[in-house]
C-alpha cells in the first residue's frame, strides 16, 4: 500500500483522537456539541477514505449515516433540548481538566503502546487505525466518567460509538446489515436518552447526576 494512502488514513484517524482530546477540553455544552459534530465529520471522512482505499461501496453508506446523524441531527437535537430544558450551559467536572488532560495522554499512550504490541503482523493500515479507535474509544469512556451532566455523558457516549465505527471499518469493514442496524440502535438509544433527560428535568429541575445520586440516598435512610 502506497505511502500517501497511509499518510492519509492516519491523519484522519489522528484527528479525530485529537478533536477526542478537544472534548476533553471543553467546560461549556455549545462549545462540547460543536467539537462532537465536528468528531462526527472526521469521521465521516476518515470512513469514505477507507471505502476508496478498500474498495468497499458499502462504507460509503456508513460515512452518509455518520455525516446525516452524528454530525448533523444529533447536535442540532441536543442543542434544541438545551434551549427546552433551560440547561446551566457550563460542564461540572468531577476533576479539574488539567487533570482530565494528563489522564486523556496517559489513555492514548496505552492504547497505542497495547495495540501496536498485540498486533505486529496485522496490515499496516488496520493497525494504526485500531490503535487510534481505541484511543477514541478510551477518551469516550473518560469523558463519560469525568463529566456530571447528564448530556455530556452522552456526548462521550456517542463519540465512544465513533471509535467503535472507525475500529469497525480500519479492520476491514462490516457487514452493511450491521451497519444499519447500529445506526438504528444508536438512534432508538438517543431517543430513550432523550426522554430520560426530559423526565430528570422535570422531577429534580436539573441534569446533574449527583440528584440521582442524592435522591438514591435520601431513599435509602
Amino acid at each position: 500500500m502506497s505511502g500517501p494512502v497511509l499518510d492519509i488514513a492516519h491523519m484522519l484517524a489522528g484527528g479525530l483522537v485529537l478533536v477526542s482530546m478537544m472534548m476533553l477540553y471543553q467546560d461549556r455544552l455549545y462549545a462540547l456539541l460543536n467539537v462532537f459534530a465536528l468528531h462526527s465529520l472526521i469521521l465521516t471522512l476518515s470512513v469514505a477514505w477507507q471505502a476508496f482505499v478498500q474498495d468497499a461501496p458499502h462504507l460509503y453508506v456508513t460515512a452518509a449515516i455518520a455525516l446525516l446523524f452524528k454530525a448533523i441531527v444529533i447536535p442540532v437535537v441536543l442543542h434544541h433540548m438545551i434551549r427546552q430544558l433551560g440547561i446551566h450551559r457550563e460542564i461540572e467536572t468531577v476533576v479539574g481538566i488539567g487533570l482530565t488532560m494528563l489522564a486523556g495522554i496517559g489513555l492514548i499512550a496505552l492504547a497505542t503502546a497495547v495495540m501496536l504490541r498485540v498486533t505486529p503482523q496485522a496490515d499496516p493500515l488496520a493497525r494504526e487505525d485500531l490503535a487510534f479507535a481505541l484511543s477514541v474509544l478510551l477518551l469516550g469512556l473518560l469523558i463519560m466518567v469525568t463529566r456530571r451532566n447528564a448530556v455530556s455523558q452522552v456526548v462521550g457516549f456517542m463519540s465512544l460509538e465513533n471509535g467503535l465505527v472507525l475500529a469497525a471499518t480500519g479492520a476491514k469493514g462490516m457487514p452493511l446489515v450491521v451497519e444499519i442496524s447500529v445506526a438504528f440502535s444508536i438512534l432508538i438509544a438517543f431517543i430513550v436518552i432523550g426522554v430520560f433527560l426530559f423526565r430528570i428535568r422535570e422531577r429534580f429541575d436539573t441534569v446533574d447526576v449527583r440528584a440521582l445520586d442524592d435522591f438514591k440516598g435520601r431513599r435509602r435512610k
